[in-house]
């Protein structure tokens, strides 16, 4: 298994948001958090990535503790996509994408390898912006630029890929865009965590998802495990159905439970 957490705590500060965390990611799965608001979601998604240091527990990559292996060597296996980024001034897309390579140059290396160029040239073209490469970032559309900055951190060559509200800003047209590219490269063999907002969505492209309540895990497995009406009110407090449709299990919400008055 490329992650394992075991007991998690963590956040900002002494404040602990997650706490006792366990999780295991599988090789070639698409795995998705979601909660309401504040579950703390994205808190654990950083502490996964080491962007936060955990106040108590391990992260595991490739069985090794995250925090004793060099930045160097975690930015080769695991790459991200915040939430927002900052979009860098004067940089075309494909010096952007370029920055991707990094983790395999050598402090000293100025150029990229001809194998940096080839995995910059197929990042470009996964995300269909071939294009686009010599116009700079700063004048792309919400869904090339959130394209762009996927195809960086494809360029990293990750085995895991981890996306906070990847869909954020974007209308229905690049959601499903973005997040049929992202189920290409799952099937490609890509690990993905995504923090996604829209549960319908996470229902629709995700493999297991991991339901968040107050920085704990209330229930974790597959669609059919974890889908139920009772899950998600107690999660979201909202009473709901689950229907049958043409891309799978979907919920539709009738109404917010009692408890989210009380």
């Amino acid at each position: 298994m490329p992650i394992n957490t075991y007991n998690l705590y963590g956040g900002y500060g002494k404040s602990a948001i997650i706490k006792s965390v366990d999780l295991d990611l599988e090789r070639g799965e698409w795995l998705s958090l979601v909660g309401a608001n504040g579950s703390g979601k994205s808190t654990l998604l950083k502490l996964i990535c080491r962007i936060l240091k955990p106040s108590q527990g391990k992260i595991l990559l490739d069985s090794k503790d995250i925090h004793n292996l060099p930045p160097q060597t975690v930015a080769k296996k695991i790459a991200i996509l915040p939430q927002q980024q900052t979009i860098p001034q004067g940089l075309t897309v494909r010096q952007l994408v370029s920055l991707g390579r990094t983790p395999h140059q050598s402090w000293y290396q100025w150029d990229l390898t001809g194998e940096d160029q080839q995995a910059v040239y197929q990042a470009l073209q996964e995300t269909e912006l071939m294009a686009y490469c010599d116009r700079p970032v700063s004048q792309l559309s919400g869904g090339e630029r959130q394209r762009a900055f996927l195809a960086l951190a494809l360029a990293q060559n990750p085995q895991v890929l981890l996306l906070d509200e990847p869909t954020t800003y974007l209308d229905i047209h690049y959601q499903l865009q973005l997040l049929e590219l992202l189920k290409k490269l799952n099937k490609q063999g890509l690990t993905i965590i995504t923090v996604l907002h829209e549960i319908n969505l996470a229902v629709r492209y995700s493999d297991r998802l991991a339901l968040l309540k107050q920085g704990q895990i209330y229930q974790i497995g597959d669609i059919e495990t974890v889908l139920t009406p009772e899950n998600i009110s107690a999660v979201f407090d909202v009473e709901t159905v689950i229907i049958d449709t043409p891309i799978g299990k979907q919920i539709c919400p009738l109404t917010t439970s009692v408890s989210a008055y009380v």
